[in-house]
């Protein structure tokens, strides 16, 4: 059935060529209308409230603000904001990480156009889209799991990290992958790596997921509780 109603979308995304072919696909639906478009986390910001769209359509890891980051900010003033995020990532970390950043879904880059456009319409009408592996039961559960591993997380010392790894802690918990750490605070891959590795010994974290897991709610409570 058609819509009477279009569906006014502002994409974010700082591939270019990325960005326009995700444009070209949409525009050909007749009920979805592309108002505007940004290729870093403040500029998605800014035209969000200059704009005034039905939905962000938004890449995770952007320069100057990834779209958590952005989805974030924007939540902290506008509550009924809907946001879908883009990655090539769709794993757990990646989908906790979204769910409690207010987004409302997380779809593949890879992904086929019907699943996108039934992703966008499911968010439009307040329905949650994070993909055919996480039906509603399964987010609560992850929610859950991962509200458990926060609860017993608070115990660690974060003190003892330096100015530098609680950066990085923070950048880890925006989904920042060590090349985007890189280029960001401008070192190398292989230092961002060894800060990593620093920063999981000094925290007695045992396994990458975990510290990505630590660093996402780290992040979330203090960006929380700074205002």
């Amino acid at each position: 059935m058609k819509r009477e109603e279009n569906i006014r979308i502002l994409i974010a995304d700082d591939h270019k060529l990325f960005r326009a072919g995700i444009i070209k696909i949409l525009s050909s639906v007749d009920n979805i209308l592309i108002i505007g478009e940004a290729e870093n986390g403040e500029e998605l910001i800014r035209k969000y409230y200059e704009l005034d769209p039905d939905i962000l359509l938004a890449d995770i890891s952007m320069p100057l603000l990834s779209g958590v980051e952005a989805v974030k900010k924007i939540k902290e003033t506008n509550e009924n904001v809907k946001a879908l995020f883009l990655s090539m990532y769709d794993s757990e970390e990646y989908v906790y990480s979204c769910l409690i950043s207010g987004g409302m879904g997380l779809i593949n880059k890879n992904c086929m156009e019907e699943e996108l456009v039934n992703a966008i319409e499911m968010v439009f009408d307040g329905r949650r889209y994070f993909g055919k592996n996480y039906p509603e039961e399964k987010l609560e559960e992850l929610l859950m799991s991962y509200e458990t591993i926060r609860q017993k997380s608070n115990g660690r010392d974060v003190s003892a990290l330096t100015k530098r790894e609680l950066e990085i802690l923070n950048l880890i918990g925006d989904g920042f992958t060590n090349s985007e750490i890189a280029d960001r605070i401008t070192i190398s891959k292989r230092t961002a790596e060894t800060h990593k590795f620093n920063i999981m010994h000094k925290l007695n974290i045992k396994s990458l997921p975990e510290l990505i897991k630590f660093a996402i709610d780290f992040t979330h409570n203090e960006k929380t509780n700074s205002f």
